[in-house]
């Protein structure tokens, strides 16, 4: 019994109610016009929703009323756009006409079951009954009160079976098309490879920094001179500046303001990845072939993240030893080699963290691809990339 009477404690059952009952309105301006051909709002619900607005239109209002609980949704049941294909516009339409259907039939449900109720009271109690026609000949009993209870429980088991039933109705007509759910379901693909895009960048500038500073503290406390302290202080405070900058652009687009994000930096910028690796004690040779103005803007600014991970490793995995790093611009394709010599213990160290997976899916997300690991004695990290492969 309580199963039966929870529906009708929640909101959402008497606006669907309201939302069968607002037809009627439309019906009854045109019966002032023509009270006997009253099919003519059918036959006039047809060119209506051929109008792709219409659509639009009904999809709020059947959100609104029917499932406000998904209002502003990706994955909702009801579709808030105008109609983009003739598929969508004649959904419409057969919308429309069960929308009439069953608001003729609410009406109805509306006004005959109280009606029914009241008649059998008057009964009961011996007075004229208000239709006639509803009880017929029927002589007046006491009892009739007993019934008056049926007409009022069939009312509101129709207001939870015709509200259920016109947002069923609307989720199979007013629904996302195919194509609109490929739409957001390309749209959500997006914004999870820009949330992934986002890590990574957080995980590449700020662990570089962090890097730094630990080897530079390290270095310095080792030292116990005040002068290389004092070097190594101002690297720590111009490599946490750097990471600042970079965090502020990836910020700028979490919060989602509108406002225009920094340039990412390119392999135009690589020196201060270089000058950063050095101050913190590595002995870094570069080598670097070709214009690396004219590299493409994507491929560019993955290559200077895949840098900045690489030297990270360097630093973290194996301290300030010396490194070789040669970036060489070809016609069809960027060269990437950071090599540094392994330290003991150091082998396999960080061959499976999330930094150098990164590389990797930097790469492959070019087009090209991404060897790392241990080669000859020595640690190498070698990227290939198509100048003209992005896909």
């Amino acid at each position: 019994m309580l199963h039966f009477f929870r529906p009708l404690t929640r909101p959402v059952t008497y606006t669907r109610w309201l939302h069968l009952c607002i037809p009627i309105a439309f019906v009854a301006i045109w019966l002032f016009i023509d009270m006997e051909r009253v099919y003519i709002v059918a036959l006039l619900a047809v060119p209506v929703g051929l109008v792709p607005a219409v659509r639009l239109e009904e999809g709020m209002q059947a959100q609104l009323l029917l499932t406000p609980d998904e209002r502003g949704k990706p994955d909702a049941s009801i579709a808030v756009a105008p109609a983009a294909t003739w598929r969508d516009r004649w959904r419409t339409v057969l919308w429309l006409e069960a929308r009439l259907l069953l608001s003729g039939l609410a009406t109805m449900v509306s006004v005959w079951l109280p009606v029914t109720a009241v008649d059998l009271i008057s009964q009961a109690s011996g007075a004229a009954p208000t239709d006639p026609t509803v009880l017929g000949d029927w002589e007046p009993h006491w009892w009739y009160a007993l019934l008056a209870v049926i007409p009022i429980v069939v009312l509101l088991a129709c207001f939870v079976v015709l509200g259920e039933l016109v947002t069923f109705l609307a989720g199979r007509l007013l629904g996302p098309s195919p194509t609109e759910r490929l739409t957001a379901l390309e749209e959500r693909t997006e914004q999870l490879l820009e949330r992934n895009r986002i890590a990574r960048e957080i995980h590449d500038s700020i662990g570089h920094a962090l890097t730094v500073a630990v080897v530079q503290a390290g270095a310095a406390r080792a030292a116990g001179d005040p002068e290389f302290t004092e070097r190594a202080l101002a690297a720590i405070e111009e490599t946490g500046r750097a990471a600042l900058d970079d965090l502020e652009r990836v910020l700028l687009v979490l919060r989602e303001t509108g406002q225009p994000v920094s340039q990412r930096p390119t392999l135009d910028e690589s020196d201060r990845l270089l000058e950063s690796a050095r101050a913190s004690g590595a002995k870094v040779e570069a080598e670097m072939t070709g214009a690396l103005e004219l590299v493409p803007g994507p491929v560019s600014r993955e290559g200077y993240r895949i840098l900045q991970e690489a030297l990270t490793n360097v630093l973290r995995h194996c301290g300030p030893v010396p490194v070789r790093v040669r970036i060489a611009v070809l016609a069809q394709r960027l060269e990437m080699d950071v090599t540094n010599p392994l330290t003991d213990g150091t082998a396999s160290t960080g061959q499976g963290g999330s930094g150098l997976r990164g590389i990797r899916e930097r790469a492959a997300l070019l087009g090209g691809k991404a060897k790392t690991g241990p080669f000859e004695g020595e640690w190498r990290v070698r990227v290939r990339l198509p100048l003209n492969g992005l896909r």
